[in-house]
């Protein structure tokens, strides 16, 4: 059985963030639908909210977990194996900057790509909502 690589960052936080990503995704997509008339919140506003609780937890990550996350999105979305993660990881730290929240959250497909790269380290985002 090869070696899993350890991560800087937990698969909880992750997850985390696969989670707001998604509902942001979600509200993005029904801001073009009719609004609630019993919500007194526009939808744009929401998604907004939402955005910007995403970009702030990421903000807040240590450098090494915002290097581990780009280098899992790029994992997840093919640029690279689990064979070729140190690579991935060393680009992503050549890359790193303080736009990682910004280009991270502005990646379509985000939530996708990060969940596809932590099944490749045999964490599924079933086992995580669980444990909510």
């Amino acid at each position: 059985m090869r070696k899993v690589p350890n991560l800087s960052i937990s698969p909880e936080k992750v997850f985390f963030i696969i989670a707001k990503s998604r509902q942001s995704e979600g509200n993005a997509d029904q801001s073009d639908l009719a609004a609630d008339p019993d919500d007194d919140m526009p939808e744009d506003h929401r998604n907004s909210t939402d955005r910007s609780e995403l970009s702030g937890f990421i903000r807040g990550l240590n450098v090494d977990e915002q290097i581990d996350l780009v280098a899992l999105m790029w994992l997840g979305r093919g640029d690279g194996d689990l064979d070729s993660w140190r690579d991935l990881r060393a680009e992503a730290s050549r890359a790193h900057n303080n736009r990682t929240a910004s280009y991270l959250i502005e990646t379509p497909m985000l939530a996708d790509y990060l969940e596809e790269a932590l099944t490749q380290f045999g964490k599924s985002f079933e086992d995580f909502e669980e444990h909510l």
